[in-house]
């Protein structure tokens, strides 16, 4: 299973997504894991071969599956299809729970149960905080599209008491995202919250993205926000 950009038999999935175009059966097959890249003779692999070949395990790392429109999580036997339409790339992350170390989940307000069902399907630690009269979910390591300076950050998102009639805006980051090129990135700003620095970003909804009562919720305005980093680094 060795890495090789030059030969013409190596499908690429990433660049097979990007044009929605079929991955076709019986090639090799060249997937991005965070930042490296490897080779594969099989069409597809469970998340603990997947893990595998970036020398990690299920035990210290949660795999997670980009395709094109989101994020899924990818259980250690979950296998995983090549030739699936949109698979991108994967991303690892740390599996900081352990054991007997006394941590305690914050959860400080209670959320929607469609809302909680979301941030339970990302696979990913979470937590409902309070803090100076703000409710805020902080999301911790939510992965990043490729071209900026961190692989994941941890983002928070407020809710006012309004919602779910009113709408979710703004997203904040830690720690500060740039782009890899070094190209500025507009309309940022850093505020505190829950003892740390986060970064703001002032993106909005527009009268074409309105929010929509009844339909939009924490899953919908982290798809946005998703939109928002994918399309800063295509600038």
């Amino acid at each position: 299973m060795q890495t090789n950009h030059e030969n013409d038999d190596i499908i690429d999935l990433e660049d097979f997504a990007a044009a929605g175009k079929p991955v076709p059966k019986g090639k090799k097959y060249r997937i991005r894991i965070d930042k490296e890249v490897k080779v594969v003779v099989v069409d597809n692999m469970t998340g603990r071969e997947i893990l595998a070949l970036v020398e990690k395990t299920p035990e210290k790392f949660i795999l997670r599956q980009r395709i094109k429109g989101g994020v899924q999580p990818v259980g250690p036997d979950d296998s995983v299809s090549f030739l699936a339409p949109g698979v991108e790339r994967f991303m690892t992350i740390p599996n900081e729970v352990t054991e007997g170390d006394g941590s305690q989940t914050r959860r400080q307000f209670a959320l929607l149960k469609g809302d909680a069902a979301f941030l339970d399907s990302l696979n990913l630690r979470w937590e409902s905080v309070v803090d100076g009269g703000v409710h805020a979910v902080i999301i911790y390591g939510w992965p990043l599209p490729s071209g900026y300076n961190v692989a994941s950050a941890d983002v928070h998102v407020r809710f006012n008491s309004g919602y779910p009639d009113t709408q979710l805006d703004m997203a904040y980051f830690a720690p500060a995202l740039s782009r890899a090129s070094g190209r500025g990135i507009n309309n940022l700003s850093t505020t505190p919250f829950d003892g740390r620095s986060w970064q703001q970003w002032s993106r909005h909804r527009t009268p074409a993205s309105a929010w929509r009562p009844g339909v939009d919720d924490l899953s919908t305005h982290m798809a946005l926000v998703e939109d928002w980093l994918a399309a800063e680094v295509r600038k």
